[in-house]
């Protein structure tokens, strides 16, 4: 093969050795699939809908040792406990904590420099810029008649009703974790919704991780977003962090 190609081009330009877009996705499983295929169709999509002549052909490997991952700029951990019908993520944690932990120490040795990516409120919700809690100041509430506050709910739940169905979730990750890998790789600086420590803010002094507006571009999160709370949704919001801070102080390392 490399005497054919010398045959037919000559190299004018040294190759570079360090590749710049490679993404990493840890696990082999429906997740794994879910973000791998959420990824090239993104591409796939992108290329057909500006007219380009050639598609871009990614080179995809696959391997058992980590050295496989080298040279990373984004690391997609999708690898975890598999959560069973009925039970709570809650249970999982420190039997996660114990994967994160062996991944992450070998990432690191193969890519120190790389992203990494583990797989809105009421008050808020606005239409053509007209808050929806103007016209419905009830709206979200438990005084609510039209129950929209079920919406949430539901929404929480819907990973134990598509478990119960299927056996397992995976394409709505797959989808979301495309859509973070683009705002990184093309430094796209958009707001996302991400997990990030939130000490400091909004009356909560625990070191804990909520997921909250923040701006993604290729350095990871650059900037977290302030939104302005309700006395009620913050309240709610610290009741949060302080049940993870409660689960999170017994975990060991």
């Amino acid at each position: 093969m490399a005497i054919l190609k010398d045959q037919l081009i000559h190299n004018l330009l040294k190759e570079e050795q360090t590749p710049q877009n490679v993404i990493t996705v840890v696990e082999v499983g429906a997740v794994h699939m879910a973000c791998a295929i959420s990824i090239l169709t993104k591409d796939l999509m992108m290329s057909l809908q500006y007219g380009r002549l050639f598609l871009r052909k990614p080179k995809m490997v696959s391997g058992k040792d980590y050295n496989v991952t080298a040279n990373s700029k984004l690391v997609m951990i999708a690898a975890g406990a598999h959560q069973q019908e009925g039970e709570s993520s809650l249970n999982l944690v420190q039997c996660n904590v114990n994967i994160f932990t062996f991944i992450i120490s070998n990432i690191v040795k193969y890519s120190p420099t790389a992203s990494s990516l583990f797989v809105s409120v009421w008050s808020g919700v606005n239409v053509a810029g007209i808050s929806l809690r103007i016209l419905h100041p009830e709206l979200g509430t438990d005084t609510d008649k039209e129950q929209w506050k079920e919406v949430h709910k539901q929404v929480v739940k819907s990973a134990y009703e598509v478990i119960k169905l299927k056996g397992y979730t995976s394409w709505a990750f797959g989808l979301s974790v495309a859509d973070l890998a683009e705002s990184i790789m093309k430094n796209l600086r958009q707001v996302h919704p991400i997990s990030i420590t939130i000490k400091g803010f909004y009356g909560i002094k625990d070191d804990v991780f909520l997921s909250v507006p923040c701006i993604l571009g290729q350095n990871g999160i650059s900037h977290l977003v302030k939104v302005i709370l309700t006395p009620e949704e913050e309240a709610c919001l610290k009741k949060s962090a302080d049940t993870l801070w409660g689960i999170q102080k017994e975990l060991q390392f």
